[in-house]
């Protein structure tokens, strides 16, 4: 199934603009969320193709959302990319063992991150 539809989750309102300007750019169409809870709760309602999660977020973390998300029926089959400061090898293990098919470090470099998306087509 071709992503169209990417969901970007961070609670910081630059790296949200940053990132929806270069998907829009690139054509697809961007939702956003600025923490974990409503992650979910957009997941369910809009069913992006993908998500694009930050970890460090007050309340939630992504870590947290990811695995909610992963694990939920009706999201579960949504491909989720972390996109994170936290550039530790057990952060990327975790990540992973929460649901989480793909990692970058931010500043998550705009090539390799519209090359992973492309992964998913």
């Amino acid at each position: 199934m071709p992503v169209k539809k990417i969901m970007v989750v961070d609670d910081s309102p630059t790296e949200r603009l940053i990132l929806t300007d270069l998907l829009t750019r690139n054509g697809y169409i961007v939702v956003a969320a600025d923490s974990g809870e409503k992650a979910i709760a957009m997941s369910r309602e809009e069913l992006p193709d993908l998500i694009i999660m930050d970890v460090v977020m007050p309340g939630m973390n992504g870590f947290q959302a990811t695995r909610t998300i992963s694990r939920q029926e009706t999201t579960s089959h949504i491909p989720i990319i972390m996109c994170t400061s936290k550039d530790l090898e057990t952060d990327k293990i975790w990540a992973m063992r929460q649901g989480a098919q793909s990692y970058l470090v931010k500043p998550a470099d705009h090539d390799e991150l519209l090359a992973k998306i492309a992964s998913f087509n």
